[in-house]
């Protein structure tokens, strides 16, 4: 997958090292050409460029690129203004960071696709997030295990929980499942809360839009994905 990550901060340079050594070419761009400099090693591109100037940011391959990240941090109103002009130039899916409650609103309103708060969540969490087709969110209990959220890919629709004999073919177990209910928050702007199903049972018919939620090894649980056509690094 190809990404745009505008501000080298803590998060977004730890983000785009991250996305790089999952094999994802990744568009790293910054005003500062020391912070350019320092990760243009690990990073697969470095630009120094304001990411607040239409014509700069304009010659970007934004069409091409399936996720852009504002990880402006240290300025308010220039992550507003980036987030912005990547809405204008039709970012096909914008995420953007949260400086305060106030600034989340007004990134609400801009529209974007995702909010992250870097101060709760790891940039490694994200990297996860974002370079899984199917992935949702997890949660790491150590180092090798996890409880993740995993969008259900198409070729387990229709099947039972007992079909897919995930422990004894994968060591790996099927916590619940949930759905995403939608709804518009007070800017007109379409959000989404998850909705529980209860402990998953053997008998259960798996369905479209069904979370999986699962608990298992990290390499046990790709193993399970790519059994399923899934693609993880």
């Amino acid at each position: 997958m190809k990404y745009i990550i505008a501000g080298l901060g803590s998060f977004g340079s730890s983000l785009g090292i991250a996305l790089t050594s999952q094999g994802h070419e990744v568009i790293a761009i910054d005003s500062s050409m020391r912070k350019v400099e320092t990760y243009k090693e690990v990073i697969s591109h470095t630009i120094c460029m304001d990411a607040t100037d239409e014509y700069t940011v304009n010659g970007l391959p934004i069409i091409d690129t399936d996720i852009v990240v504002v990880a402006i941090g240290e300025d308010q109103g220039a992550n507003v203004m980036a987030t912005a002009l990547f809405k204008t130039l039709k970012a096909k899916r914008l995420i953007s960071r949260s400086i305060n409650p106030l600034h989340e609103k007004v990134l609400q309103a801009i529209g974007v696709d995702d909010i992250f708060h870097p101060e709760k969540e790891s940039a490694k969490r994200w990297a996860k997030r974002l370079s899984l087709r199917y992935f949702v969110d997890s949660f790491s209990l150590t180092d090798s295990f996890s409880i993740v959220e995993i969008s259900i890919p198409d070729a387990l629709i229709g099947k039972t929980v007992a079909a897919l004999q995930l422990e004894e073919k994968f060591s790996i177990k099927l916590l619940s499942t949930m759905r995403y209910e939608h709804y518009e928050d007070s800017f007109g702007r379409a959000q989404s809360k998850p909705n529980i199903q209860g402990l998953a049972s053997l008998e259960q018919v798996l369905q479209d839009k069904d979370v999986l939620v699962v608990y298992g090894a990290n390499k046990h649980i790709n193993q399970f994905l790519r059994s399923v056509g899934v693609k993880v690094h």
